[in-house]
């Protein structure tokens, strides 16, 4: 599943894309704030400062350092060079009862992230930005001539919208806050953004390559797949579990760290390896020699589309879609089917998923039901989010339903005429078929019959050939860097 932080930005940046007004976006990135006397305030613990021996050293760190001065914070844990003070109370044996008050936040602290957050909404929402519990890290102001978004990650911010509202809130937040102006935003989250004429491409080739150099696999020859084909037979699969005869690979094959790389790759301009990356993840704890094979099977299929990546249409010609699937029986091992579905605007992939369903489906109908129940869960949150941009930001909206395409018939069907009690579908829980079709009837969605062969979900369900496979990556937005 799509990362949040790379979901917003993502979002923000497709819906600026049919707004001719948008600018480029812009990066800053957080320094401290105005006053503050600390000289090395991205450093943890004491922030770099020795604190001396005087007792008036506590009230110097806290003058010092970040973030809110109106909060107490307590530490148990002593500070990195602080003593105690010859003639104090504090004796050194019952140094481990004591705690240390700090009246503002020190970086390194589990607290300290939420009390940036809060400083910095604090003082936005002061200057007339408004943002929403659907995404409380994006901040919006429109101004009668053009608009500006923030969208905060941590301590990295992203600022889009008209050009003249862009260098105003530059410049009242340097005023504020000491902050790194880093000009046009070129990489982000990991990401690498190149503008075009006609829209943004989002990649992660630099990436890639150091993740296949670091895995030895920099040399690999590239194949067509990420997967092989998956036998009928449970005995041949090749993504089976352990078996007695087998022997589990010991802590020098890097077998977690290759399925972390994977997982971001997958999460964040990859999704057409997601469902490979799941079923080799579910064997993070008893990986085998036939399971590191097919992780290498995936590091030669990137070898091959080092340059991928997501491109993103300024003039985009259809709006949000949905497509959903299921793969029954994909863990036939333990009776699981499979989830997956993808959401597209503009024809290239915002968010997707590739999960295996928590609980044993009875049919392939069953399986897609569940699927059709997650994908408007996703498309009433996305739609949520897209409304909220557009609206703040003074962007035109359209009020459609979202389609959905799905391939089984006969669930698209019953979710149109209402559930239906028979042998077949009675044991299934009412609030499968209840949440899908009060959203249709909402026009929330609109749910579509479609052939598997068009259903880019099939991608996020199943091991697919190889010309169906290339099919359904084009039709989500992947495309190669040197082809735009």
């Amino acid at each position: 599943m799509i990362s949040p932080g790379v979901h917003t930005l993502w979002l923000i940046l497709i819906l600026l894309l049919i707004n001719a007004r948008a600018s480029e976006p812009v990066q800053l990135k957080r320094g401290r704030p105005k006053g503050s006397k600390d000289k090395y305030p991205r450093k943890k613990k004491n922030c770099g400062v020795k604190v001396p021996d005087e007792p008036k050293c506590l009230q110097d760190i806290s003058e010092q350092v970040l973030v809110e001065p109106d909060k107490e914070v307590r530490q148990d844990d002593e500070p990195e060079g602080f003593k105690i003070p010859k003639g104090s109370k504090m004796l050194e044996a019952s140094k481990g009862l004591c705690s240390v008050k700090l009246q503002r936040s020190l970086y390194g602290l589990k607290q300290s992230g939420r009390m940036w957050y809060n400083r910095l909404s604090e003082y936005l929402l002061s200057k007339g930005y408004v943002n929403n519990a659907i995404c409380p890290c994006v901040f919006i102001k429109k101004f009668s001539t053009g608009f500006v978004i923030i969208a905060v990650y941590v301590d990295d911010l992203n600022m889009i919208g008209t050009q003249k509202e862009i260098d105003d809130a530059r410049t009242h937040m340097k005023d504020e806050f000491e902050m790194k102006d880093l000009g046009k935003t070129k990489f982000c989250l990991g990401l690498q953004i190149k503008y075009f004429q006609d829209g943004i491409f989002l990649h992660q080739s630099n990436y890639t390559k150091r993740v296949l150099k670091r895995f030895y696999m920099d040399k690999a020859t590239p194949l067509s797949c990420p997967m092989v084909n998956r036998s009928l037979d449970v005995n041949k699969d090749p993504f089976r579990p352990q078996e007695d005869s087998e022997e589990m690979l010991g802590p020098e094959v890097p077998y977690m760290s290759a399925i972390g790389a994977l997982m971001d790759l997958a999460n964040c301009t990859r999704p057409y390896i997601a469902f490979a990356t799941n079923l080799l993840a579910r064997y993070s704890s008893s990986p085998t020699r036939r399971h590191w094979n097919e992780i290498k099977h995936i590091f030669h299929y990137l070898q091959g589309t080092i340059e991928f990546g997501l491109y993103y249409s300024r003039n985009p010609e259809v709006g949000l879609v949905g497509f959903a699937d299921a793969g029954y029986l994909s863990d036939p091992h333990k009776a699981r089917s499979q989830t997956g579905y993808v959401f597209t605007y503009g024809g290239t992939a915002i968010s997707w998923r590739s999960q295996k369903q928590t609980l044993v489906a009875t049919s392939s109908n069953y399986a897609e039901i569940i699927a059709l129940h997650e994908a408007c869960r996703e498309s009433v949150w996305l739609r949520s989010l897209i409304q909220h941009i557009q609206e703040a930001s003074g962007v035109s909206t359209k009020k459609e339903p979202t389609t959905i395409y799905e391939v089984n018939s006969a669930c698209v069907t019953q979710l149109k005429e209402g559930y239906i009690n028979s042998d077949m579908t009675k044991h299934i829980p009412p609030r499968y078929f209840s949440y899908t079709q009060e959203s249709e009837k909402n026009q929330e969605v609109d749910i579509q019959y479609a052939r598997s062969s068009d259903n880019a979900a099939d991608l996020f369900t199943k091991a697919l050939p190889t010309t169906v496979f290339k099919k359904h990556v084009q039709s989500i937005g992947i495309r190669r860097l040197q082809d735009l």
